[in-house]
């Protein structure tokens, strides 16, 4: 079987031009050390962005880490864990964050298995570009929900993706369904 390619040349617009200038017109989400130039990294730009929550799909903001609806999932309800900081491996992390990052990882498989009554939750990270990480500079914890039969005819035979539930829908029912305690 040959591989298919489907070229999505908007998403390189979209990465170059979230929150390219903030809100406060600073110039950016720099300073974090990460490396990823004057405007910080991809995930820094879209927390900075000053846009309201349901369109950068933020799920949930807290102290150290936040919550972000994949806008590229590999199912409905796919979100990133991350620090608020860009910092590409983990042994970067402070231990402020490192608590924060992993109990909020609980409570969005929580979230998902809620919202979007899944059968199991993948859960994992990319560390480095050699990893699959496509944005490596700022490391992220997907959580993937997953579903009895999900690998159904249409990714197998035709090496797509249905995602039955749009963005908007899932961002609201996540929103809904984060636990109250220790969120």
């Amino acid at each position: 079987m040959a591989l298919d390619h489907l070229c999505a040349t908007w998403r390189s617009d979209y990465v170059r031009s979230v929150g390219a200038e903030p809100a406060d017109g600073s110039g950016g989400a720099g300073g974090s050390g990460s490396g990823a130039g004057p405007s910080g990294s991809l995930f820094e730009r879209i927390l900075a962005s000053g846009e309201p929550d349901d369109r950068t799909l933020i799920v949930r903001r807290g102290p150290t880490c936040f919550v972000l609806l994949n806008r590229f999932p590999y199912t409905s309800g796919h979100l990133m864990v991350l620090p608020n900081r860009a910092v590409a491996d983990l042994a970067a992390l402070t231990d402020e964050e490192h608590s924060e990052l992993w109990s909020t990882v609980t409570s969005a498989v929580t979230a998902l298995r809620s919202a979007v009554d899944c059968d199991a939750v993948n859960v994992g990270l990319n560390l480095g570009r050699a990893a699959g990480g496509s944005q490596s500079d700022h490391l992220h914890v997907h959580c993937v929900p997953r579903w009895e039969g999900d690998a159904n005819f249409m990714t197998v035979a035709a090496g797509t993706r249905v995602l039955p539930v749009s963005l908007d829908e899932s961002w609201s029912r996540l929103r809904k369904a984060w636990p109250l305690a220790g969120a």
